[in-house]
């Protein structure tokens, strides 16, 4: 299956990104991502903790029914963040923190996760690798000395989906990742 390496991002119901990017303002398309109906925006925000900030953080669209921040473990050290691994979606007991775009601002009180391992499967593909949605696997991939075993890797099936091995930079660069490269349930 293809990797997909996910940067920090942040995903913003409608009201919240018209605060903070003006009443009058759309999400732009940028470009189309794997996951069908899923698209990397114009739009760049700066997201800022106790710590410190990070400016020019994408939003990846459509918009959500909650708004949500995805960030690595290194960028939650800079931010001054302790945020729960989590699945999209998962925001209770994780931090807040404060959004800013060219029109406003917004503090939010939770939010802020470290994006736990994944595979999207589409139904078809799932039944085809003996998957059952919630379930968790190993994920062989890399090469030579950067070969890397990721363990309890969750498994997402939808027919929403197309079939893609997600983790975050830090971890695309340890095993020297790319989107793309091939990775392999083990």
């Amino acid at each position: 299956m293809p990797v997909g390496v996910s940067n920090r991002h942040v995903h913003f119901t409608k009201e919240d990104f018209k605060a903070v990017f003006g009443a009058d303002a759309e999400a732009c398309l940028l470009k189309d991502i794997k996951q069908p109906g899923q698209f990397a925006c114009k739009e760049r925000v700066t997201i800022e903790g106790p710590k410190g900030s990070i400016a020019n953080v994408r939003m990846i669209g459509p918009y959500r029914p909650y708004t949500q921040v995805e960030i690595s473990l290194g960028d939650a050290r800079a931010l001054g963040l302790e945020p729960p691994i989590r699945d999209s979606g998962k925001l209770d007991n994780s931090p807040g923190i404060k959004i800013t775009g060219p029109k406003g601002s917004i503090q939010l009180k939770r939010g802020v996760i470290l994006s736990k391992r994944h595979i999207h499967f589409s139904l078809k593909e799932a039944e085809a690798y003996r998957i059952k949605d919630g379930m968790e696997v190993r994920v062989r991939c890399g090469a030579g000395d950067r070969t890397t075993v990721y363990e309890h890797v969750l498994c997402r099936a939808s027919d929403k989906y197309a079939l893609e091995f997600h983790l975050d930079m830090e971890e695309a660069n340890a095993a020297g990742l790319k989107n793309g490269d091939p990775a392999y349930i083990v």
